[in-house]
């Protein structure tokens, strides 16, 4: 059988051999080998088809991953760019924040100190916030305290670095006030409600209407007199009774004010002349 394989191989090759001379010095053999061309063409075809069929699923796979690529790169760059579009809206409204803030400052005849609200009572019957300033910056209890819009509250009780607020809609919290257009004054307490305020022991026959400003009176020299505090929004008019039932709503945002003003008056308190903001008169 070797023998036979080695005769085999051997006849190929003259036959090779013999069809590469013919090729070379007679044109009827090219005719024919072009004519041979049509006939062979479909079975080379045939034989090209697996090896075009893998370069295909080759090329739709590394497609296919090229475009999970791209999409988790464009993915993750759209995370980017709206992390940073949130973090800008943040920064504009922050820098809102500061010019509504200095301008209620320029409003004050009193020096301020800027403070940020870094903490609020999570007790549901205490409306109080800790501020990120205390005795180390001059804050002493009693003190004053505002946002861009209006009397916010008054510190209750400091420490070295911080110190806490009590706002005025605390249920424990009461407000000497009168109104701007007449002069006529109550007393506000607040109802637990950040959203509302009540006036009480005001007489029947009063002159107070809806929307009358109420502008702390000074009484009792714990608030500077004149800073707005509220907006009268209900008015009652009881038949037979002695007082009217008023309630009114904060000026000061009080559930959304984050940088606030700490006033001080007539030199209470001791604090770092660099740190104060003085109102324009």
């Amino acid at each position: 059988m070797p023998a036979y394989q080695g005769q085999r191989t051997l006849l190929v090759c003259l036959l090779a051999l013999a069809l590469m001379w013919a090729d070379q010095n007679y044109s009827i053999v090219q005719t024919l080998r072009f004519a041979a061309g049509y006939v062979l063409y479909p079975a080379q075809q045939a034989a090209l088809i697996p090896s075009s069929i893998a370069g295909w699923f080759s090329e739709l796979g590394t497609a296919r991953q090229d475009l999970l690529d791209e999409n988790r790169q464009l993915s993750a760059r759209n995370l980017v760019l709206e992390l940073k579009a949130q973090r800008l809206a943040s920064l504009e409204a922050e820098n809102a924040e500061l010019r509504e803030l200095l301008s209620a400052s320029e409003q004050v005849d009193d020096k301020v100190l800027v403070t940020t609200v870094v903490a609020i009572d999570p007790d549901p019957f205490s409306q109080q916030v800790l501020i990120n300033k205390g005795s180390e910056n001059g804050v002493f209890i009693g003190q004053p305290v505002l946002d861009a819009y209006g009397l916010l509250g008054q510190v209750v009780d400091v420490l070295p670095f911080s110190s806490k607020v009590m706002m005025i809609a605390d249920s424990n919290h009461a407000i000497p006030v009168q109104i701007n257009r007449n002069g006529v004054r109550a007393i506000a307490t607040g109802t637990g409600a950040l959203d509302q305020l009540e006036l009480i022991y005001v007489p029947n026959t009063a002159d107070i209407k809806e929307g009358d400003l109420l502008v702390s009176s000074g009484l009792g020299g714990r608030y500077p007199r004149g800073y707005p505090v509220a907006v009268v929004d209900r008015v009652e008019h009881q038949a037979g009774q002695m007082f009217a039932s008023v309630t009114a709503r904060p000026s000061a945002h009080l559930d959304r004010s984050r940088l606030l003003l700490l006033v001080f008056s007539q030199g209470a308190g001791k604090v770092p002349s660099k740190d104060l903001w003085k109102g324009a008169r």
